[in-house]
């Protein structure tokens, strides 16, 4: 399936008005970048990617913008190193799109599909860690807990069965392992495996922790940020996230009376409901259909 980013006009309405730097913290194969240049002569793009493969053909598809656009290699998590070092500060924009491309889904090699060949899941293939050595090595108490917060709701059952099975014989691909959780784990609506690929993915990338480290560096750092979710743990991080960026009053909850001047907000939630795709969006691009978009807008330094 070919590379289609997701809420693209959305997100280029957002950064519609910003002049100055904006930071793609995902970027992918510069789809959302290229937009936002194209639509936006204000702005310059600093892309972010730990998968130098797929940075290599963004700068191939982004050199046409020039010096306007400039990769960083890394991970989006270690951002506030990259804020710190900018000149322009606020930058004027953040964005992170947390899906895994089409590519990485499509592609055995990568280990990331049902049917792939391979068992990998690494965005970064220079790290160690991959969800062949989760599944094979992790100890059952560990493995419940990765599924665990992956919402697996049998996720006790789900760690047994792996231990059991790699007794005897260790686990070479995603297609073996969704194999057997479809014949032992059935489900009626999606593949059997969705949630624990997915929750295997989660832990290989440290993706939930990459997103704190986001939310947190981001912080009055940016005047816009913008981030795409695709399951709910990642949106109820930022949903929660941005509460507190809005929050007036931080008095302890169980206060009797405001004692803290009421006047710490940060800025204002500019999506008070998720943008989420449309149906003609999801008719050209199913793997859209889980994605929402939640943006807030900080206030100027002198007004926090």
């Amino acid at each position: 399936m070919a590379h289609i980013p997701v809420l693209c006009n959305e997100v280029c309405a957002l950064f519609a008005n910003l002049q100055g730097v904006v930071i793609d913290c995902t970027l992918g194969f510069g789809g959302h970048s290229a937009a936002i240049l194209a639509t936006n002569p204000h702005v310059r793009i600093i892309g972010i990617d730990r998968d130098s493969e797929t940075m290599r053909m963004a700068c191939a598809n982004l050199a046409r913008f020039g010096g306007r656009f400039t990769a960083h290699w890394g991970c989006f998590g270690d951002i506030g190193a990259l804020l710190d070092s900018i000149d322009s500060k606020p930058v004027a924009g953040i964005l992170a799109d947390l899906g895994v491309s089409s590519y990485h889904l499509d592609t055995s090699a990568r280990g990331f599909g049902f049917r792939s060949e391979t068992l990998d899941m690494r965005m970064d293939q220079q790290q160690i860690l991959s969800a062949k050595e989760i599944v094979n090595r992790y100890p059952k108490d560990e493995l419940e807990r990765i599924f665990r917060r992956g919402e697996v709701r049998q996720h006790k059952k789900l760690a047994a069965l792996l231990c059991e099975r790699r007794k005897q014989k260790p686990f070479e691909s995603a297609r073996e392992l969704s194999e057997l959780i479809a014949q032992h784990m059935p489900h009626a609506t999606l593949h059997p495996a969705t949630l624990a690929f997915q929750a295997l993915r989660i832990e290989v990338n440290d993706e939930l922790g990459q997103l704190a480290r986001l939310l947190e560096s981001a912080r009055g750092k940016t005047q816009i940020l913008a981030i795409i979710a695709f399951h709910s743990l990642e949106d109820s991080m930022i949903k929660q996230s941005f509460r507190d960026f809005a929050k007036s009053c931080v008095c302890p909850p169980f206060a009797a009376r405001c004692t803290c001047g009421n006047n710490h907000a940060l800025g204002t939630i500019l999506t008070k409901k998720p943008i989420v795709p449309s149906a003609e969006e999801i008719a050209n691009n199913p793997r859209a259909r889980s994605a929402k978009l939640r943006a807030f807008r900080f206030y100027a330094k002198e007004n926090q």
